[in-house]
């Protein structure tokens, strides 16, 4: 395909690049690892530059982040990071120091800097903090995260610092479940932050069905700095959402350019390449490839007959989901994609045989 995407390199002004791509930070199953190998020649493909590995699902990033990956796992992302950097896209890592802001002494501070000078092996473009979905109800929770941020920035030698704030969005659920947002928060992350780390958003709610630059203005001036939007479109780690697939492409995000972002990251659903429908909206929003060109690289790249009967069925698994599908519907449907080759056809028969199994763990749907 012919890519007029974003810009890849620096802008002669010292402007940083426009980070355009997908952040796996969802809940529930992940991704198998030639999946998100893979993924760099699909990102490539529509013009995106940017993967982010945050998933849930791995405890060395999130509970467990003090201890080091066993040997397999740690190759496993070695091997990641350098399929990205011979593909040129930005690869990062989403570390999620689990409530480390309400203990942060000697002890943690050493264990914190191993695990930083662990990740630098990896010699990474792009390196996020991540607060998100944690205890927050703290009045010097600012102060105590840019404590571990500067930290961060003095031992990190990536070239790119991304965080999350506890709270990433004005969405009511948050306080519902993480406690009240403590008073001038994103002001005092805003003032202490440096001002070349930047900030994930995730618009007026936590799923948001629409993104206007209005959406983000408030925020930017909160923050002072455009924020980076972490779109939580097509994912369906929720109790609710879990039970659809998400196949249309991203789209209700108007006006939307580094004007008012710095970035625009889709969180994707727990099935890989059924995502990839979705992504096409996300490649055409910031200069991709034409239409035309998208539709034929999703037949191409899922298959012309998975293609077909995803086509027919999409609104089916978007608006009535499993929950509405009788017993005999899934299993008539399971049956039909499992005749099907390829990964596409697998993941569906997959999903309605319900072997992506919620996890509860994840409270904001």
């Amino acid at each position: 395909m012919t890519v007029n995407g974003p810009d890849l390199t620096t802008h002669t002004s010292g402007e940083a690049v426009f980070l355009a791509g997908v952040i796996e930070g969802f809940y529930g199953r992940g991704w198998p690892a030639h999946l998100r190998r893979e993924y760099a020649s699909y990102l490539s493909d529509l013009g995106l530059n940017s993967y982010l590995y945050c998933p849930k699902e791995d405890p060395f990033l999130r509970k467990r982040w003090q201890e080091d990956w066993p040997a397999n796992a740690w190759a496993e992302l070695q091997a990641l990071a350098r399929t990205y950097a011979r593909s040129g896209v930005q690869f990062g890592v989403g570390l999620s120091p689990f409530a480390l802001y309400q203990s942060y002494g000697t002890a943690e501070r050493t264990l914190l800097q191993r695990k930083i000078e662990r990740l630098n092996e990896l010699n990474l473009p792009l390196l996020a903090i991540l607060f998100d979905d944690m205890p927050g109800d703290m009045p010097d929770l600012a102060a105590r995260q840019l404590e571990i941020m500067h930290d961060i920035a003095s031992w990190s030698s990536a070239s790119r610092l991304l965080m999350c704030p506890t709270y990433y969005s004005y969405d009511p659920v948050l306080e519902t479940f993480f406690g009240a947002r403590p008073h001038s928060y994103w002001e005092e992350l805003g003032l202490g932050l440096d001002a070349d780390v930047d900030v994930f958003w995730t618009g007026n709610r936590v799923c948001s069905e629409s993104v206007c630059a209005d959406d983000v203005t408030a925020i930017n001036e909160s923050f002072g700095r455009n924020v980076v939007l972490w779109d939580n479109y097509p994912v369906n780690d929720g109790a609710v959402r879990s039970r659809h697939l998400y196949l249309d492409p991203l789209s209700r995000r108007q006006s939307l350019s580094s004007a008012v972002l710095s970035g625009h990251f889709c969180n994707p659903m727990n099935q890989g390449v059924l995502s990839l429908p979705a992504l096409t909206g996300l490649a055409a929003l910031y200069g991709g490839p034409q239409q035309s060109e998208l539709q034929d690289w999703l037949v191409h790249t899922l298959g012309s007959e998975v293609w077909r009967e995803l086509q027919a069925d999409q609104r089916e698994f978007k608006e009535v989901g499993l929950d509405g599908m009788d017993e005999q519907r899934r299993h008539l449907l399971a049956n039909k994609y499992a005749s099907i080759q390829g990964p596409a056809a697998a993941e569906t028969a997959g999903w309605l045989r319900g072997e992506y199994v919620f996890d509860p763990a994840c409270l904001t749907d």
